[in-house]
């Protein structure tokens, strides 16, 4: 399925229909910083009524425990194996390298110590210990200190007889109550400038995270919602799994019209209540598409919004639809600023 070639049905559907199982992103989708994102519970608990639903997250900063504690005081019902976080496709990651009971490094907080420790490996933070590899997640109190540690264990490059290097995930930032703050990515970057070695990722927008997601819940159907489309939505659609795209997270509508063939997820919606609505068709005619009473057209270099209809959405989704299918980069378009208008919620 895409977001512009979806065929005509006798019923309404929505982004939830056929589906048997509906995996949610945290940060930027369910919740910034501590609170809830306006109608995230409520949505997904109407998810719960009739749906298998799990939680993906890159974030490596708490264990599952925390964050099905977490939610479950956001007023929705999870239990710890029905969160995957990255720290566990990290650990999955690693076996493949080193023997259990190896000692790795770890640079980040309890979410990787504890599955690292699961896995049967000796966590040390110290380089001066020896570590058969570095594993590296985002935490708050990860700094200095921590990141020259992994550096001072990977001063020598893999090919060389170095260690492995993998990192639970490369977001670059996190959604938190007061915006945006440096994620993970950063982090990684920063022992990337220091030693010039690049880390194996486990997480977004790498496979293994939905993989095991997938084969945890016995899926045949699953569809994926996240807040970004250079790790949410590539990595669902590198999995081959039908994504949608939230805006109430890190990515805006301009980025929506400019993403990538590869990073374009099959739904695009403004909030979550949204999954229980029918999901428009995309029509064309010539060179006009339209969404619901949204129209727009491409005439060469411009865009031209023909009718902008009742409700943003809809020509937000007409435009990347008439954008998307010429096969031309968004650099190549005078596009207009309402095209891009933001007005839905973000942290």
């Amino acid at each position: 399925m895409s977001l512009f070639s979806r065929a005509r049905q006798a019923e309404p559907r929505t982004p939830l229909t056929d589906v048997d199982l509906v995996l949610a992103d945290l940060d930027g989708v369910v919740y910034a910083g501590p609170g809830p994102i306006p109608h995230a519970v409520e949505s997904l608990l109407e998810v719960e009524r009739t749906r298998r639903l799990g939680y993906i997250t890159n974030n490596a900063a708490r264990t599952d425990a925390t964050v099905a504690a977490h939610l479950t005081e956001l007023g929705l019902h999870v239990a710890p194996d029905e969160v995957v976080t990255s720290p566990q496709a990290a650990m999955r990651l690693l076996g493949g390298l080193i023997p259990s009971g190896s000692t790795v490094l770890v640079i980040g907080g309890d979410g990787l110590v504890v599955e690292a420790e699961k896995a049967g490996y000796r966590v040390t933070r110290s380089a001066d210990d020896a570590p058969q590899a570095v594993v590296q997640g985002f935490a708050p109190e990860v700094g200095w200190r921590e990141l020259a540690e992994a550096a001072f264990a990977l001063k020598v490059p893999e090919d060389e007889g170095g260690i492995p290097w993998i990192a639970t995930n490369t977001d670059w930032t996190i959604p938190q109550a007061r915006g945006l703050a440096p994620g993970n990515g950063t982090l990684v970057s920063a022992v990337h400038t220091a030693v010039g070695r690049l880390a194996t990722v486990a997480g977004k927008p790498e496979t293994p995270i939905f993989e095991e997601a997938v084969a945890r819940f016995g899926a045949r159907r699953p569809l994926f919602i996240g807040d970004r489309l250079d790790t949410d939505i590539l990595g669902a659609n590198r999995a081959g799994i039908d994504s949608v795209l939230v805006l109430t997270g890190v990515d805006r509508p301009k980025h929506v019209l400019a993403a990538p063939e590869g990073s374009r997820p099959t739904f695009v919606v403004g909030d979550l209540r949204e999954l229980h609505e029918p999901y428009p068709e995309i029509e064309t005619a010539g060179d006009v598409v339209s969404v619901r009473g949204a129209s727009v057209r491409i005439d060469g270099p411009d865009v031209v919004i023909l009718s902008e209809g009742e409700r943003p959405i809809d020509l937000l989704r007409a435009g990347a639809a008439a954008i998307w299918r010429t096969g031309r980069q968004i650099y190549g378009f005078r596009v207009p600023e309402r095209l891009y208008a933001d007005p839905f919620h973000r942290p």
